[in-house]
């Protein structure tokens, strides 16, 4: 486990957060993988069809994403006071509580996949394609979920090495995979899908395994429990408003990607290919910020709260750097680096995503400094302050898209990213100045500390 408590802040967080950068590098090269292959091999209606799949697979992750913030956030505060018996508790609780969602996650999409692709507004003509590539991915769903609450509990301890070596693995074999069923065995769109199946399955049974193993060698004073009723209701308290602020971003997206939808082929592809960059760009940024929630966290367990203040230049460091990157490529490359997705001959596509990621990478600078704050809010489990932030991001992205459509065409619905990230970035920064995230929070008593339950995690 990496102490994150002490130590220089800005040394500690830099070490800790760059392999944490690489592997979100990694992680985005599945989804690129799929978007580049279906766009090359397949053509612009296979991109559009996966593209089009991607926002409501989107929605489990987002459950994905909770659990992990949620599993994340709880550990390391038990990291923070060595409580390690606790700890192993709250792995197991976490699991179960996880795999549980999981399921029911599966049941849903399997049975109701396209009902929601009809909904989604999708064109007839990528339909059969969306629903295929929805049906294989939910089937490997408990792959993901897997593969998230591990990252989750390695980060927890201060492990953000192991993850990134999972991913450098498993990304490049989804890449030769994805090449190998489209290319050699005509797989088309199933290919793309299968693809992805087979490299999380493996990646993520493989990174449960080496942390079982990990655990083993952390010593604790009693056995702890399988399940916890009070760690049950603190992974809850944490995970739930992670969980609704993505799904609502998911559900918000999904309305954008329908009135997208209305603009034709050409345009649902550029945007699919566009979106692909831009969640890179996000997702690095978003991946420094929960790094340094759990820094947040480990120091609130540790009642070192003076040590938070002092991590966040370096988070704004990273952040900007990282931003500062994007801009520049997308600003300069844009028309060339849609072709990594498109043929020279799709040019109303290329287009189309090259003006989205001019008029949106400025502002990722705004982006970043929303996220710095809210990743402060998460680490200390101000999650009601955190979700309201997100809300008015959300509320106000959708609510301009439609605006700005109406008023300008598809041009206008990009524009409506940069309202939402100013409004969400402003309330964010009120409550993080307000200074109640800092105030201290009775700390979770786990009925663990009495547990008798002899079962190890």
């Amino acid at each position: 486990m990496k102490d994150l408590t002490v130590g220089s802040p800005i040394k500690v967080l830099w070490k800790y957060l760059l392999p944490m950068f690489g592997s979100v590098f990694f992680q985005q090269m599945y989804n690129i993988a799929d978007s580049v292959v279906a766009g090359k091999f397949l053509g612009t209606n296979a991109l559009a069809a996966v593209g089009n799949s991607y926002e409501i697979t989107f929605v489990y992750l987002a459950f994905a994403f909770g659990c992990n913030i949620g599993a994340s956030l709880v550990i390391a505060n038990f990291v923070g006071e060595k409580k390690f018996t606790e700890l192993k508790t709250a792995v197991n609780t976490s699991v179960i509580v996880t795999m549980s969602t999981c399921a029911v996650l599966m049941l849903v999409g399997l049975l109701a996949g396209g009902s929601l692709l009809t909904l989604l507004n999708t064109p007839s003509e990528i339909y059969a394609d969306s629903l295929l590539y929805l049906d294989i991915y939910t089937g490997g769903l408990a792959f993901t979920f897997i593969y998230n609450i591990t990252t989750g509990i390695f980060a927890a301890m201060g492990d953000s090495v192991t993850p990134f070596i999972f991913l450098v693995v498993s990304s490049l074999a989804n890449i030769g995979m994805d090449v190998l069923f489209v290319v050699s065995f005509n797989m088309g769109v199933a290919g793309v899908a299968w693809a992805t199946f087979i490299c999380q399955g493996v990646s993520g049974i493989t990174a449960f395994i080496v942390l079982l193993v990990q655990l083993k060698k952390i010593k604790t004073e009693r056995k702890p429990k399988a399940f916890s009723k009070d760690i049950f209701k603190e992974f809850l308290r944490l995970a739930v408003p992670s969980t609704l602020q993505q799904s609502f971003i998911s559900i918000g997206n999904i309305a954008i990607q329908g009135l997208i939808n209305g603009y034709g082929t050409a345009t649902i592809a550029g945007y699919s290919a566009a979106l692909k960059f831009n969640n890179f760009s996000i997702s690095s940024v978003v991946t420094v910020g929960n790094g340094l929630s759990n820094y947040v966290s480990q120091n609130i367990g540790a009642k070192k709260t003076d040590r938070i203040k002092k991590g966040i230049p370096a988070g704004f460091t990273i952040t900007f750097g990282i931003c500062l990157v994007f801009i520049l490529l997308y600003e300069l490359a844009g028309e060339k680096i849609m072709l990594l997705f498109l043929n020279e001959s799709d040019t109303e596509a290329i287009g189309v995503g090259a003006l989205f990621l001019r008029i949106l990478s400025p502002f990722y600078l705004l982006a970043s400094t929303k996220i710095i704050a809210d990743s402060v809010l998460k680490g200390a489990g101000r999650m009601g302050m955190f979700m309201i932030g997100t809300f008015i991001d959300l509320i106000a992205r959708v609510g301009f898209s439609f605006l700005f459509s109406y008023l300008f065409g598809s041009e206008g619905i990009w524009w409506s990213w940069s309202v939402g990230w100013l409004l969400g970035a402003i309330c964010s920064w009120i409550f993080y100045f307000g200074k109640r995230w800092a105030q201290p929070k009775k700390s979770l008593r786990k009925s663990a500390e009495t547990a008798e339950t002899p079962q190890n995690a």
